[in-house]
């Protein structure tokens, strides 16, 4: 429910009390926010308030208008909207590369700061990790291996670390999904580096993450390679 803006910056007011219903999942990535007639009449506000607010939305990048078609949601917030268009500019190994570095840090606090309560979802994203293995469900596999992830981060309990994470949501699914193949199951779930912050040994978890993202960095350029023929041959 939306509501009524009545101190004075009013465009102001009105761009945080959209921007709530953004971040709150009212408004759902991809949807189409409510007509201007109706904003105006739920915020109660004025015609130009509101489209100071919505444009100043479009900048950002929070929003995007479709002519003849609506307006619609197109990042969660501001730190996803500014993040995915950078990100738009850089390769999926580049993306590896910055999710290396977050994994990296990210196991280390673990380490550190991590409880048993965060061991018990660790250990139970593993257990889905290796059930979509054996099942053979490359499209479970992926999603469990990225609450796995998005687990570790949270035992980070680094707020601002989870927040730039949750936001490259979908550029470091990406990395994971490109880079994803059925092999050897010794790095499903992860063991080693669960065993590392279990044991709160920072060293074994920085070598773990090494391992497996340069696994993954090899098959992406793999992959990066084959597309490259690919294109020459259809040239």
């Amino acid at each position: 429910m939306l509501n009524k803006v009545t101190r004075t910056s009013l465009a102001d007011q009105t761009y945080a009390e959209m921007e709530r219903m953004i971040e709150s999942g009212t408004w759902l990535l991809g949807s189409r926010i409510p007509s201007e007639t109706a904003l105006m009449e739920q915020l109660g506000v004025s015609r130009n308030t509101l489209r100071e607010a919505v444009r100043a939305m479009v900048h950002v990048g929070l929003l995007e208008t479709k002519q003849g078609d609506g307006t619609f949601v197109v990042a969660t917030s501001e730190l996803n909207a500014i993040l995915r268009k950078r990100i738009r500019h850089s390769t999926v190994l580049e993306t590896m590369e910055v999710r290396h570095a977050l994994d990296r840090q990210a196991a280390a606090l673990a380490c550190l700061n991590r409880t048993d309560e965060d061991l018990a979802e660790l250990r139970r994203c593993r257990d889905l990790c290796t059930a979509a293995f054996r099942a053979q469900s490359l499209e479970r596999f992926v999603k469990a291996d990225w609450l796995l992830h998005r687990a570790i981060v949270a035992s980070a309990h680094n707020a601002l670390m989870t927040d730039i994470y949750a936001n490259l949501f979908e550029e470091i699914q990406l990395s994971i999904a490109s880079s994803t193949e059925f092999g050897s199951d010794s790095l499903v779930g992860h063991p080693g580096l669960l065993e590392a912050i279990e044991a709160r040994n920072a060293g074994q978890a920085a070598a773990e993450v090494d391992a497996y993202i340069a696994v993954n960095k090899s098959l992406v350029r793999d992959l990066t390679r084959s597309a490259d023929v690919s294109a020459a041959k259809n040239d």
